[in-house]
């Protein structure tokens, strides 16, 4: 509907002054008007006319080209055009499809990103579900979406986890045997506690690795068998045993907690050590091209030329850094999915660093870096001062976010709690704009009376029992009176919404017009019966829609839309 409208109003301007303009239409308060727009101060520059009688020009050739769609246009203030649509165009975009912007679009979208050997923590929570809704709003808008994860299954912090792990099964030793076996005692352990136990052992690693010298080269050595690993068969040494089998017992652990997030399962992972190689031979193979460049004994990119800073991107010991594997994931993904688009989002502690490794792409292959958009995101945070815990190594893990929000939940509905506490979870990191820090409230999230993902489930729920009760009985339209139009006029923007959602990559405007949407339902509802109402056909029209715009919108975010509650 609004874009029809604005083919209206640019078609108008054609025609009469000859001019090739984009308007912008807006929604004003209702008693203004549907639509509005200000074109007429636009058009003031090139026509070096009045604002007041260009608009009053404006709105008699759309009122009289225009008879199907719009009802009636008023001109307001210095030239402002408010436009009211007719019911049946009104009707008509309610029952309209979402649009397909993106139809034959492929986009990979590369979220969550955790790294083996390591746990989950909040920042990996928070990329999975606003990467998940990313993926989600994509797919709907009919892209070819690929959901991958890339995970560092090699580097610095597996050498500090398998020199802990040794050394905790061996003491000072580091007896390789020893740690095989402690592997296998543990074995039994639930992925949880496997887990735990890793992160544990990174702690341990980490720490020596910044207070030993002695500890930091014993690491650094175990850091280089680590990359040797992948280079040959070997899964039956001691040291490979260990290895093997605490990585796979990683991906089991990340495949379960997303599981249990109930999130789109990803399609591919693609471990580092996988591009590591790939990474290497296309930073090499630039080196002799000039992109890239020797110093003291290292591969870097030169950033400052651009603005940004030198990176390096293989190191003195000719092993890739972490920055050539992210060259060769690049590149990977383009010879895996040729994409139109690859969405990346991360912490925004890497905007630098990804900076500069699309800057050293861009010198060799430009329309990678150009198809590329980084999102980031900053710290997740709990409010109220909920310690987080030590054993973990002071880091705030994605387990501290649930447990909270379960602890929470189930203390008001303790009968769906595990439901409520992800929809929770969801909602109250996807209502904010990604890019600040997010603060994390649980009993805040948990509230089926504020802008929550309970009450917006609560709302669905609500709604659902109206139609349930209305069973079978007909629907139908007929003239709408000024309530029912101000409801409706709220479920025409869902389309609008959802188009700029998808555009600027943010959930938080689905979020923002979903609880808008159900404030609006409460106070239609509070003043207007609809069960044995004579207007019942048509009201129970209008819920139908507002019933599919909830289910849509919650699905969208990645959050179930319940029944009842």
């Amino acid at each position: 509907m609004k874009q029809q409208l604005e083919q209206a109003v640019a078609d108008a301007a054609t025609q009469l002054y000859a001019v090739q303009i984009t308007p912008e239409l807006t929604r004003p308060e209702p008693e203004h008007g549907d639509f509005a727009t200000n074109i007429a101060m636009q058009l003031v520059g090139r026509l070096q006319r009045n604002p007041r009688e260009i608009a009053d020009e404006l709105r008699e050739y759309l009122l009289q080209n225009n008879a199907d769609t719009i009802g009636s246009v008023t001109v307001a203030g210095p030239g402002f055009i408010n436009i009211r649509v007719t019911q049946p165009t009104l009707v008509s975009s309610l029952h309209a499809e979402l649009p397909k912007p993106l139809a034959g679009k492929v986009i990979v979208t590369e979220y969550s990103d955790p790294n083996p050997f390591k746990v989950l923590h909040a920042g990996h929570l928070y990329t999975t579900i606003v990467g998940n809704a990313v993926a989600n709003l994509l797919e709907n808008a009919g892209g070819s979406v690929h959901r991958v994860n890339f995970g560092g299954d090699v580097g610095l912090h597996v050498g500090k986890t398998m020199w802990a792990i040794i050394r905790h099964a061996s003491s000072d030793d580091l007896n390789e045997a020893a740690a095989r076996s402690y592997i296998q005692d543990i074995a039994s352990q639930d992925l949880a506690a496997r887990a735990n136990e890793m992160a544990a052992r990174y702690v341990e690693g980490n720490n020596a690795y910044e207070d030993s010298e002695s500890a930091k080269q014993q690491i650094i050595e175990f850091n280089k068998r680590v990359y040797e690993l992948h280079n040959t068969d070997d899964h039956d040494s001691d040291f490979a045993y260990v290895y093997w089998t605490c990585r796979e017992w990683s991906y089991d652990y990340f495949k379960a907690f997303y599981d249990e997030l109930g999130v789109t399962a990803f399609e591919k992972f693609y471990p580092e050590s996988q591009n590591a190689q790939l990474g290497a031979d296309t930073v090499r193979e630039h080196l002799a091209k000039g992109v890239y460049e020797e110093s003291d004994g290292a591969v870097v990119f030169r950033g400052e030329p651009y603005g940004l800073h030198t990176r390096v991107f293989i190191n003195s010991q000719g092993l890739p850094t972490y920055e050539a594997k992210d060259v060769g994931l690049i590149m990977r993904k383009w010879q895996d999915y040729h994409f139109d688009t690859s969405v990346i989002i991360t912490g925004n502690d890497i905007i630098e660093y990804m900076k500069v490794v699309l800057k050293s792409i861009e010198q060799f292959m430009p329309e990678l870096a150009e198809r590329t958009q980084h999102i980031t995101h900053g710290q997740i945070k709990l409010a109220g001062g909920i310690k987080m815990s030590s054993r973990k190594g002071n880091v705030l893990f994605a387990t501290d976010i649930l447990d909270s929000a379960q602890n929470a939940a189930g203390a008001i509905q303790p009968e769906n709690s595990a439901q409520v506490a992800n929809a929770a979870v969801k909602y109250a990191f996807l209502k904010q704009r990604t890019g600040g820090d997010v603060i994390y409230d649980p009993a805040e999230s948990v509230s089926v009376e504020g802008n929550s993902g309970p009450y917006l489930q609560y709302a669905h729920a609500r709604a659902k029992s109206i139609v349930r009760k209305a069973g079978d009985a007909p629907r139908d339209w007929q003239d709408l009176d000024d309530a029912e139009r101000l409801f409706a006029l709220k479920l025409s923007e869902y389309h609008e919404v959802f188009v700029r959602a998808v555009a600027d990559y943010t959930p938080h405007v689905i979020c923002t017009y979903l609880y808008e949407l159900a404030q609006v339902f409460n106070r239609f509802y509070e003043h207007n019966r609809v069960i044995d109402d004579e207007r019942q056909a048509v009201r129970l029209q209008l819920i139908d829609i507002y019933v599919a715009h909830l289910a849509n919108g919650l699905g969208l975010l990645g959050i179930t839309a319940p029944e009842q509650m």
